[in-house]
Protein backbone atom coordinates (compact mmCIF):
# COMPACT_ATOMS: atom_id res chain seq x y z
CA UNK A 1 0.00 0.00 0.00
CA UNK A 2 1.11 3.54 -0.43
CA UNK A 3 1.79 5.51 2.35
CA UNK A 4 -0.75 8.47 1.20
CA UNK A 5 -4.31 8.92 0.89
CA UNK A 6 -5.92 11.72 -0.61
CA UNK A 7 -9.22 13.44 -0.34
CA UNK A 8 -11.19 15.79 -2.51
CA UNK A 9 -12.46 18.40 -1.18
CA UNK A 10 -15.09 21.34 -1.62
CA UNK A 11 -17.74 23.33 0.46
CA UNK A 12 -20.30 20.45 0.48
CA UNK A 13 -21.51 18.94 3.48
CA UNK A 14 -20.96 15.65 1.85
CA UNK A 15 -17.36 16.40 0.86
CA UNK A 16 -16.34 16.81 4.87
CA UNK A 17 -18.02 13.10 5.37
CA UNK A 18 -15.90 11.92 2.93
CA UNK A 19 -12.87 13.85 4.59
CA UNK A 20 -13.40 12.17 7.69
CA UNK A 21 -14.11 8.67 5.96
CA UNK A 22 -10.40 9.50 4.53
CA UNK A 23 -9.11 9.83 8.19
CA UNK A 24 -10.12 6.90 8.98
CA UNK A 25 -8.47 4.96 6.25
CA UNK A 26 -5.65 6.29 6.93
CA UNK A 27 -5.76 5.06 10.31
CA UNK A 28 -6.41 2.06 9.33
CA UNK A 29 -2.97 2.26 6.96
CA UNK A 30 -0.72 3.76 8.80
CA UNK A 31 -0.68 6.42 6.00
CA UNK A 32 -0.56 9.96 5.64
CA UNK A 33 -3.92 12.17 4.75
CA UNK A 34 -3.59 14.39 1.88
CA UNK A 35 -6.54 17.12 2.05
CA UNK A 36 -6.75 18.75 -1.91
CA UNK A 37 -9.06 21.46 -3.05
CA UNK A 38 -9.19 22.28 -6.62
CA UNK A 39 -9.45 26.03 -7.35
CA UNK A 40 -11.47 26.23 -10.51
CA UNK A 41 -11.87 29.89 -11.82
CA UNK A 42 -14.66 31.85 -10.53
CA UNK A 43 -17.92 31.19 -12.73
CA UNK A 44 -15.89 28.92 -15.00
CA UNK A 45 -14.95 32.23 -16.96
CA UNK A 46 -13.19 31.57 -19.83
CA UNK A 47 -9.12 30.90 -19.64
CA UNK A 48 -8.17 34.93 -20.95
CA UNK A 49 -10.88 36.55 -18.70
CA UNK A 50 -8.68 39.20 -16.49
CA UNK A 51 -9.88 39.20 -13.07
CA UNK A 52 -9.93 41.90 -10.51
CA UNK A 53 -7.16 41.04 -8.07
CA UNK A 54 -9.77 41.33 -5.24
CA UNK A 55 -12.12 39.05 -6.69
CA UNK A 56 -9.03 36.13 -7.19
CA UNK A 57 -7.40 37.11 -3.50
CA UNK A 58 -10.62 36.57 -2.12
CA UNK A 59 -11.24 33.26 -3.92
CA UNK A 60 -7.86 31.96 -2.68
CA UNK A 61 -8.92 32.68 1.18
CA UNK A 62 -12.22 31.52 0.93
CA UNK A 63 -10.35 27.66 -0.80
CA UNK A 64 -7.98 28.15 1.84
CA UNK A 65 -10.35 28.21 4.90
CA UNK A 66 -12.33 25.49 3.55
CA UNK A 67 -9.00 23.12 3.61
CA UNK A 68 -7.94 24.23 7.02
CA UNK A 69 -11.91 23.34 8.29
CA UNK A 70 -10.94 19.81 6.61
CA UNK A 71 -8.07 19.57 8.38
CA UNK A 72 -9.34 20.23 11.29
CA UNK A 73 -12.01 17.47 10.35
CA UNK A 74 -10.17 14.91 9.89
CA UNK A 75 -7.79 15.43 13.01
CA UNK A 76 -10.37 15.58 15.31
CA UNK A 77 -11.65 12.16 13.98
CA UNK A 78 -8.19 10.61 13.54
CA UNK A 79 -6.03 12.80 15.87
CA UNK A 80 -2.58 10.18 15.15
CA UNK A 81 -3.07 10.73 11.65
CA UNK A 82 -0.60 13.08 9.60
CA UNK A 83 -2.68 15.54 7.69
CA UNK A 84 -1.81 18.52 5.57
CA UNK A 85 -4.00 20.57 3.16
CA UNK A 86 -3.56 22.06 -0.29
CA UNK A 87 -4.85 24.16 -2.79
CA UNK A 88 -4.40 23.50 -6.41
CA UNK A 89 -5.35 25.71 -9.43
CA UNK A 90 -7.72 23.56 -11.96
CA UNK A 91 -10.77 21.32 -12.30
CA UNK A 92 -11.32 19.19 -9.48
CA UNK A 93 -11.20 16.11 -11.94
CA UNK A 94 -8.22 16.98 -13.54
CA UNK A 95 -6.18 17.74 -10.12
CA UNK A 96 -7.24 14.73 -8.22
CA UNK A 97 -6.70 12.54 -11.44
CA UNK A 98 -2.77 14.05 -11.13
CA UNK A 99 -2.72 13.45 -7.47
CA UNK A 100 -3.72 9.96 -7.67
CA UNK A 101 -0.93 9.21 -9.57
CA UNK A 102 1.08 8.65 -5.94
CA UNK A 103 -1.33 7.72 -3.70
CA UNK A 104 -2.75 4.34 -2.64
CA UNK A 105 -6.54 5.73 -2.38
CA UNK A 106 -8.53 8.78 -3.33
CA UNK A 107 -11.52 9.52 -1.37
CA UNK A 108 -14.14 11.29 -2.48
CA UNK A 109 -17.51 12.19 -1.41
CA UNK A 110 -20.75 10.68 -4.36
CA UNK A 111 -22.26 14.68 -5.04
CA UNK A 112 -20.15 17.50 -4.81
CA UNK A 113 -20.76 21.21 -4.91
CA UNK A 114 -22.92 22.59 -7.94
CA UNK A 115 -24.09 19.18 -9.15
CA UNK A 116 -27.72 19.31 -10.79
CA UNK A 117 -30.41 17.96 -7.73
CA UNK A 118 -31.68 14.61 -8.44
CA UNK A 119 -28.09 13.39 -9.52
CA UNK A 120 -27.28 9.92 -7.41
CA UNK A 121 -23.17 10.41 -8.51
CA UNK A 122 -21.35 13.81 -9.56
CA UNK A 123 -19.15 14.10 -12.38
CA UNK A 124 -16.06 14.26 -10.36
CA UNK A 125 -16.31 10.81 -8.22
CA UNK A 126 -17.88 9.20 -11.97
CA UNK A 127 -14.13 10.41 -13.68
CA UNK A 128 -12.34 9.86 -10.97
CA UNK A 129 -13.68 6.13 -10.97
CA UNK A 130 -13.14 5.64 -14.80
CA UNK A 131 -9.35 7.74 -14.80
CA UNK A 132 -7.49 7.73 -11.21
CA UNK A 133 -4.61 5.60 -11.02
CA UNK A 134 -5.08 4.09 -7.63
CA UNK A 135 -8.62 2.67 -6.42
CA UNK A 136 -11.24 5.58 -5.88
CA UNK A 137 -13.60 5.55 -2.78
CA UNK A 138 -16.98 6.75 -3.08
CA UNK A 139 -19.09 7.72 0.03
CA UNK A 140 -21.84 7.41 -0.30
CA UNK A 141 -23.72 6.43 2.83
CA UNK A 142 -22.90 5.46 6.36
CA UNK A 143 -21.94 2.30 6.80
CA UNK A 144 -22.16 -0.93 8.91
CA UNK A 145 -18.88 -0.54 11.06
CA UNK A 146 -19.41 -4.23 11.81
CA UNK A 147 -20.50 -5.45 8.24
CA UNK A 148 -18.28 -7.25 5.84
CA UNK A 149 -16.35 -5.79 2.92
CA UNK A 150 -18.08 -7.11 0.30
CA UNK A 151 -16.23 -8.52 -2.82
CA UNK A 152 -17.55 -8.43 -6.63
CA UNK A 153 -15.98 -11.60 -7.89
CA UNK A 154 -16.58 -12.25 -12.04
CA UNK A 155 -12.96 -13.33 -12.83
CA UNK A 156 -11.86 -10.40 -15.46
CA UNK A 157 -8.14 -8.79 -14.96
CA UNK A 158 -9.69 -5.84 -13.14
CA UNK A 159 -11.39 -8.26 -11.01
CA UNK A 160 -8.37 -10.04 -9.84
CA UNK A 161 -7.22 -6.33 -8.61
CA UNK A 162 -10.24 -5.90 -6.78
CA UNK A 163 -9.67 -9.11 -5.06
CA UNK A 164 -6.22 -8.13 -3.91
CA UNK A 165 -7.39 -4.46 -2.99
CA UNK A 166 -10.23 -6.10 -0.84
CA UNK A 167 -8.00 -8.22 1.02
CA UNK A 168 -5.49 -5.70 2.02
CA UNK A 169 -8.11 -3.57 3.23
CA UNK A 170 -9.54 -6.68 4.95
CA UNK A 171 -6.44 -7.00 6.86
CA UNK A 172 -5.91 -3.25 7.78
CA UNK A 173 -9.53 -2.90 9.14
CA UNK A 174 -9.41 -6.80 10.47
CA UNK A 175 -12.78 -7.34 8.71
CA UNK A 176 -14.32 -10.56 7.11
CA UNK A 177 -14.69 -10.72 3.49
CA UNK A 178 -18.05 -11.58 1.71
CA UNK A 179 -16.83 -12.78 -1.85
CA UNK A 180 -19.98 -12.41 -3.99
CA UNK A 181 -20.38 -14.35 -7.55
CA UNK A 182 -23.49 -13.35 -9.15
CA UNK A 183 -24.41 -15.28 -12.24
CA UNK A 184 -27.19 -15.92 -14.82
CA UNK A 185 -27.60 -18.24 -17.92
CA UNK A 186 -26.72 -14.75 -20.19
CA UNK A 187 -23.25 -14.21 -18.64
CA UNK A 188 -22.26 -17.83 -17.08
CA UNK A 189 -19.48 -19.74 -18.65
CA UNK A 190 -20.27 -23.13 -20.58
CA UNK A 191 -18.54 -26.15 -19.22
CA UNK A 192 -17.29 -28.52 -22.46
CA UNK A 193 -19.65 -30.83 -23.52
CA UNK A 194 -19.74 -34.34 -22.04
CA UNK A 195 -20.70 -35.10 -25.30
CA UNK A 196 -18.72 -33.43 -28.20
CA UNK A 197 -21.62 -34.44 -30.58
CA UNK A 198 -24.08 -32.14 -29.14
CA UNK A 199 -22.00 -29.27 -27.55
CA UNK A 200 -24.99 -27.66 -25.78
CA UNK A 201 -25.72 -30.55 -23.34
CA UNK A 202 -24.12 -30.50 -19.94
CA UNK A 203 -26.19 -32.55 -16.85
CA UNK A 204 -28.28 -30.20 -14.64
CA UNK A 205 -26.09 -28.53 -12.05
CA UNK A 206 -22.99 -28.04 -14.46
CA UNK A 207 -23.57 -24.38 -14.82
CA UNK A 208 -23.54 -23.38 -11.28
CA UNK A 209 -21.06 -26.14 -10.57
CA UNK A 210 -18.92 -24.21 -13.08
CA UNK A 211 -19.50 -20.91 -11.98
CA UNK A 212 -18.70 -22.25 -8.33
CA UNK A 213 -14.71 -22.70 -9.78
CA UNK A 214 -15.04 -19.25 -11.58
CA UNK A 215 -15.46 -18.23 -7.82
CA UNK A 216 -12.68 -20.52 -6.41
CA UNK A 217 -10.08 -20.21 -8.90
CA UNK A 218 -10.08 -16.29 -8.43
CA UNK A 219 -9.75 -16.02 -4.78
CA UNK A 220 -7.22 -18.97 -4.51
CA UNK A 221 -3.82 -17.64 -5.48
CA UNK A 222 -4.66 -14.33 -3.66
CA UNK A 223 -6.41 -15.64 -0.59
CA UNK A 224 -3.05 -17.76 0.05
CA UNK A 225 -1.48 -14.33 0.69
CA UNK A 226 -3.79 -13.31 3.52
CA UNK A 227 -4.39 -16.15 5.59
CA UNK A 228 -6.16 -14.31 8.59
CA UNK A 229 -8.85 -13.20 6.53
CA UNK A 230 -12.11 -14.88 6.74
CA UNK A 231 -13.92 -14.84 3.41
CA UNK A 232 -16.98 -16.41 2.59
CA UNK A 233 -17.41 -18.13 -0.72
CA UNK A 234 -21.27 -16.87 -1.64
CA UNK A 235 -22.37 -17.60 -5.68
CA UNK A 236 -25.80 -16.51 -6.39
CA UNK A 237 -27.91 -17.19 -9.41
CA UNK A 238 -29.22 -13.53 -10.23
CA UNK A 239 -28.57 -10.11 -12.00
CA UNK A 240 -25.05 -9.46 -10.88
CA UNK A 241 -26.15 -5.45 -10.35
CA UNK A 242 -28.93 -6.09 -8.21
CA UNK A 243 -27.30 -8.56 -6.37
CA UNK A 244 -24.56 -6.34 -5.58
CA UNK A 245 -26.69 -3.54 -4.25
CA UNK A 246 -29.04 -5.56 -2.25
CA UNK A 247 -26.01 -7.42 -0.53
CA UNK A 248 -24.47 -3.73 0.26
CA UNK A 249 -26.96 -3.23 2.63
CA UNK A 250 -25.08 -4.54 5.16
CA UNK A 251 -21.44 -3.96 4.28
CA UNK A 252 -19.13 -2.05 5.43
CA UNK A 253 -17.22 -1.50 1.72
CA UNK A 254 -18.09 -2.57 -1.31
CA UNK A 255 -15.48 -3.08 -3.68
CA UNK A 256 -15.78 -3.80 -7.84
CA UNK A 257 -13.58 -3.92 -10.51
CA UNK A 258 -13.63 -0.90 -13.39
CA UNK A 259 -14.53 -3.68 -15.47
CA UNK A 260 -15.93 -6.71 -15.94
CA UNK A 261 -15.94 -9.70 -18.82
CA UNK A 262 -17.96 -9.12 -21.60
CA UNK A 263 -17.76 -5.58 -21.73
CA UNK A 264 -17.08 -3.28 -24.72
CA UNK A 265 -13.39 -2.82 -25.30
CA UNK A 266 -12.18 0.76 -24.79
CA UNK A 267 -14.71 1.14 -21.87
CA UNK A 268 -13.02 2.98 -18.85
CA UNK A 269 -16.04 2.39 -16.62
CA UNK A 270 -18.46 -0.75 -16.60
CA UNK A 271 -21.86 -1.11 -16.54
CA UNK A 272 -21.88 -3.30 -13.07
CA UNK A 273 -19.42 -0.56 -11.61
CA UNK A 274 -21.44 2.15 -12.64
CA UNK A 275 -24.75 0.96 -11.22
CA UNK A 276 -23.21 -0.10 -8.08
CA UNK A 277 -21.64 3.46 -7.91
CA UNK A 278 -24.95 5.03 -8.02
CA UNK A 279 -26.97 2.74 -6.55
CA UNK A 280 -25.00 1.36 -3.85
CA UNK A 281 -26.22 1.38 0.19
CA UNK A 282 -22.32 1.83 1.66
CA UNK A 283 -19.12 3.34 0.58
CA UNK A 284 -17.97 1.97 -2.83
CA UNK A 285 -14.37 1.26 -3.97
CA UNK A 286 -13.55 1.02 -7.78
CA UNK A 287 -10.34 -0.78 -8.90
CA UNK A 288 -8.90 -0.16 -11.94
CA UNK A 289 -7.41 -3.84 -13.58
Amino acid sequence: MSDLVIAGVDDSGQSMDAVAYAAREAAFRGAALRVVHAQARPGRLPVDTVLPRAVVEGARRTAESLVADAVLRARSTEPDVEVSGLVLPGEPLSVLEAQSRTAGMIVVGSRGHGGFAGLLLGSTATGLAAHARCPVLVVREHADPAGPILLAVDGSPAGAAAVRFALEEATAQGAPVVALHAWTTWNAQLPPPQDPSEPYSNPPGALAAAEERLLAEALAGTCELYPDVKVEHKVVRRPTREALIEASRTARLTVVGSRGRGGFSGLLLGSVSQAVLHHAHSPVVVVRG
